[in-house]
């Protein structure tokens, strides 16, 4: 495929497009500041201050087709994403609350399979939550809280301008069935592995190695730095065939797909090779992809061929830019 028709796909992805409701939100709620948040919307939780430390609050609904295709694997999700949200920023995750809406009990059966194999593998434990028995629908949704340092919490809105882009991906993994763009990496996993990738980004936090960082979420890697720069006010180059990738996936099923174990991250270049050195210790593949600029576009390159991918002069993905993140003056990375 070449660039021109690749950007074409990419753009229309739905993990992409369905995330331009979130602007409609953000223009719904009142501005208001809470004397004791440290940075909200534009990042994957909410930051809270605790005194040294702060509270990480984030949640995930899955998608009903998600649900229909495979109620397993909408289970054992809804606890991975929510996983991955508080790992992205750096973050301890200590316990998961839920939301369970039944039609079939069946299908009941199956998402709390999946769920309670996930509470097993990470060791995150569900402590409460709600159940409607009795809907005309069937839905999960998870709401998760962790911890971190405060002053090594992990960032969506802090790219800087010379930063290193890093994809980190674990290649081995599979495509379960009915799901083409959910790429496992963790269901057939020892627990000690998955656990070890899941604190990875914190062993990062505390070093300081990154400026800015988010987990590959629906939106595929190429999206997930979108909204990591349209939060940052920043644009960016990447080169397509630095891109880690595992033999025999087709590349743009690849590109679109959500990540169990995958992040973007802005390094410093001094910090690069000492990141994807920490990746690789936990079996995680990662690669310098391109670079943070100050232009306000996401530029791709493959081969002789180079292509706009974002104009966030134009261009909405969350709406999420720098001008509407609320941001307290005690994030110690922030300007």
């Amino acid at each position: 495929m070449d660039l021109q028709a690749l950007i074409s796909n990419v753009r229309a992805h739905p993990g992409i497009t369905r995330k331009r409701t979130i602007a409609e939100v953000l223009n719904f709620f009142p501005r208001t500041q809470g004397t004791n948040i440290i940075a909200a919307y534009g990042e994957d939780a909410a930051v809270i201050d605790y005194g040294e430390s702060v509270l990480l609050l984030a949640a995930d609904g899955i998608m009903e087709t998600l649900v229909k295709a495979n109620p397993f694997f909408a289970g054992y999700y809804s606890i991975l994403v929510n996983i991955n949200d508080i790992s992205a920023m750096g973050g301890i995750p200590l316990a998961i609350v839920d939301v369970i809406s039944m039609k079939e009990e069946k299908v009941c059966g199956q998402v709390m399979r999946g769920m309670e194999s996930a509470v097993r593998k990470f060791g995150v434990p569900v402590v409460g939550g709600h159940t409607h028995p009795d809907c005309d629908y069937n839905a999960v949704d998870v709401a998760i809280l962790g911890t971190a340092k405060k002053d090594e919490v992990l960032y969506s809105h802090t790219a800087e301008a010379g930063d290193d882009i890093v994809f980190a991906m674990d290649l081995d993994g599979f495509y379960p069935e009915k799901l083409k763009f959910a790429w496992d990496t963790t269901s057939k996993k020892e627990s000690d592995i998955v656990r070890r990738q899941m604190l990875i980004m914190n062993e990062i936090g505390k070093r300081h190695l990154a400026h800015a960082a988010k987990d590959m979420s629906n939106p595929g890697s190429l999206g997930t730095l979108g909204m990591l720069l349209e939060t940052s006010g920043m644009g960016g180059s990447v080169d397509l065939d630095k891109v880690p990738s595992p033999k025999r996936v087709d590349y743009l099923q690849w590109l679109k797909s959500y990540q169990g174990c995958g992040f973007v991250l802005t390094c410093p270049p001094k910090c690069s090779k000492k990141v994807m050195g920490m990746f690789e210790s936990v079996a995680v593949t990662a690669a310098v992809v391109g670079k943070v600029t100050k232009e306000n576009k996401l530029r791709l390159k493959q081969g002789s061929e180079e292509g706009v991918l974002f104009d966030f002069s134009k261009d909405i993905i969350t709406g999420c830019d720098r001008s509407r993140v609320p941001v307290s003056e005690r994030c110690g990375r922030c300007e």
